[in-house]
């Protein structure tokens, strides 16, 4: 495998990015993998490697570049008060400018494929995801939420609102017992979604909490899930973006 460490150019600074891909038989289709709110970590980057080896270009953006280059998260009650903090500057719209940043970039690599690529979140990127599916939908056509949180909001820039707009497929997997995603705001999601005509899916992973896809997490983690995500994730890339009918 291939992996190195830029930065990428934007008008709010340098957004620093982990990018990993196989070493033979480029070009690879992009993924978009965008971090959770405790930050972009070895954690996440053994997660796209993970991806990589099945065949894609994946790159991990900080997507807190604005305010810290390297931010750490600290299990304390400090420490989630500043992740908060980074958490809360975001806007969907900043993350949607951010993944246009990252294709145009990776336009320019021999290694990354053109046309279509595939973006997944994780809880604080679930939207991201949502968001850029709809706004990018000339690029992304295979998208996907992990335990993804403000899905379906009541402010003006909620992601469910352009939802009609996504042209690809996109997958939701909701833990069961999850206090930042109720069922409430699930069903109304579906609900929602239902009546745009969009390829998509939402799926409940039987026994998990917030987070059960990342190893570090201790007993949070379910392993069997994590790997049911795996599954879906790549079933997921591989029938959008190698299948060149599609």
């Amino acid at each position: 495998m291939i992996e190195k460490e830029i930065d990428i150019k934007t008008k709010d600074g340098l957004m620093n990015t982990f990018v990993t891909h196989p070493e033979e038989d480029s070009p690879f289709p992009v993924i978009l993998f965008l971090m959770d709110a405790p930050g972009k970590r070895e954690e996440l980057h053994d997660m796209a490697r993970r991806l990589g080896t099945s065949g894609y270009f994946v790159m991990v953006p900080n997507l807190y570049y604005r305010k810290t280059r390297n931010f750490i998260f600290e299990a304390t009650e400090s420490g989630r008060v500043k992740m908060f903090d980074q958490m809360d500057s975001l806007t969907n719209d900043m993350a949607v400018k951010d993944c246009r940043e990252l294709l145009a970039h990776a336009d320019s690599d021999e290694n990354a494929k053109k046309g279509k690529a595939g973006c997944v979140g994780y809880c604080m990127s679930g939207p991201f995801a949502f968001s850029a599916a709809a706004a990018l939908n000339d690029r992304i056509k295979a998208s996907a939420s992990f335990h993804g949180v403000k899905l379906l909001t009541d402010q003006t820039d909620s992601p469910h609102l352009n939802a009609d707009k996504i042209d690809g497929e996109i997958y939701f997997g909701m833990a069961e017992k999850d206090r930042w995603a109720s069922p409430e705001m699930v069903s109304d999601l579906d609900a929602s979604l239902s009546r745009t005509g969009i390829n998509y899916r939402i799926e409940w992973y039987a026994d998990t909490e917030h987070g059960f896809v990342f190893p570090n997490r201790g007993a949070i983690y379910k392993k069997q899930a994590a790997e049911k995500h795996y599954e879906r994730l790549i079933s997921l890339f591989n029938r959008n973006l190698k299948r060149e009918s599609l």
